[in-house]
């Protein structure tokens, strides 16, 4: 199944975050903190919002930081994705 987010709205996939702490211990799944870096699966087109022209900044397969709690989380074949407007992601990771 493709995903095609409509306007000023992107498609990403949560990264793996780290299950090990740096001194070797494991954390189980409920001590883990939500990861905030994704990478970028879809880009919307962009359009306008409140009567301004948005322009899409993002491009497929970039990496970037986003807001805590930002986006929809759904659920496609199985595997996770999150649907966020492109004012809610922070930066592009290098």
């Amino acid at each position: 199944m493709v995903i095609k987010p409509l306007g000023d709205r992107v498609v990403i996939k949560m990264l793996e975050s780290v299950e090990t702490t740096k001194s070797g211990i494991v954390l189980p799944g409920t001590a883990k903190e939500k990861p905030q870096v994704a990478e970028v699966i879809a880009v919307g087109p962009g359009g306008s919002v409140d009567g301004k022209k948005v322009v899409m900044e993002l491009k497929v397969g970039d990496h970037v930081l986003i807001s805590k709690y930002a986006g929809t989380e759904i659920k496609i074949d199985g595997a996770e994705y999150t649907i966020l407007k492109q004012d809610d992601i922070l930066a592009v990771v290098e």
